[in-house]
């Protein structure tokens, strides 16, 4: 299964020429499955939670609720692809940073809603209320986190658990290299491969600019950098992964398997709330 991971530059607010020019890259290479950026629709440096809420899209909704998603399922259905993609979720009065699961057909399979939100994010955004889930992708199990995700390991444990074989990590990174570091030891943790798609480029908005460190890059189950892109040019990685390997739970040619070794009697204190 070929699956890519598409660099863009967006330009903020501006949905319709984002999309189009995500697509334009991301048909220079030919996977089943293609990961883009976190907010790949319409940018990340929002100034008011209005105007995240007028650039927020609704799922399932009419085109004109959803041009961004909606242009993005057109490319999906033209490809005979899955496609994963960040953007601003409307639902009600909240809005979430949010990534969709598009199929094949174009429609919007399945939605995650960010858990772990950055810094001026809370400002913008609603947290995540409800756990990622794993959709059947073809023949692999996928699953959805979204770039501040990478901090926190329990979460990818649970997907991992859950089934998955890739994480896709829809991203707007901009501490450089920590995530890029870190991504890779999730996959070795929990065996799986993991697909950070990030943005490049600076977005320059009233009173705050703020720049991202690309370097988008596919990681193997033992924890391999399989294919990484630059630091400030967009690109279209493509990698060729073997879910034998993410099923393959066993340490070595040990007797040792990571799932089945666990002792989660002795974890409680990993799932309790501190205040």
């Amino acid at each position: 299964m070929k699956i890519a991971a598409v660099q863009t530059r967006p330009v903020f607010g501006d949905v319709e020429t984002n999309v189009a020019q995500a697509v334009a890259l991301a048909s220079r290479v030919t996977a089943s499955l293609y990961v883009f950026p976190e907010l790949m629709t319409s940018g990340y440096a929002f100034v008011s939670r209005l105007e995240a809420r007028a650039l927020a899209e609704t799922p399932g909704g009419r085109e004109a609720y959803a041009p961004g998603l909606h242009a993005l399922g057109v490319w999906a259905r033209s490809r005979r692809a899955w496609v994963i993609a960040g953007f601003p979720e409307r639902a009600g009065a909240r809005v979430f940073n949010s990534s969709a699961l598009i199929g094949p057909d174009g429609r919007v399979r399945d939605v995650y809603r960010k858990l772990h939100l950055f810094d001026d994010e809370k400002l913008w955004f609603a947290p995540g209320d409800r756990a990622p889930r794993v959709t059947r992708v073809g023949p692999a199990r996928v699953g959805m986190l979204i770039c501040f995700d990478w901090r926190f390991p329990e979460i990818w444990r649970a997907l991992a658990l859950a089934g998955a074989d890739v994480i896709a990590h829809p991203s707007n990174l901009v501490v450089p290299r920590a995530a890029q570091q870190a991504t890779p030891v999730r996959a070795l943790e929990n065996r799986v491969y993991v697909v950070t798609a990030n943005r490049v480029g600076t977005d320059v908005r009233p009173d705050r600019r703020i720049a991202f460190t690309g370097r988008s890059q596919v990681s193997s189950p033992d924890g391999v950098v399989l294919a990484r892109a630059g630091s400030s040019a967009v690109r279209a990685l493509v990698v060729d992964i073997d879910l034998a390997a993410a099923r393959n739970k066993k340490f070595g040619k040990t007797r040792n398997e990571i799932f089945k070794d666990r002792r989660p009697e002795f974890y409680g204190p990993v799932a309790e709330r501190k205040k």
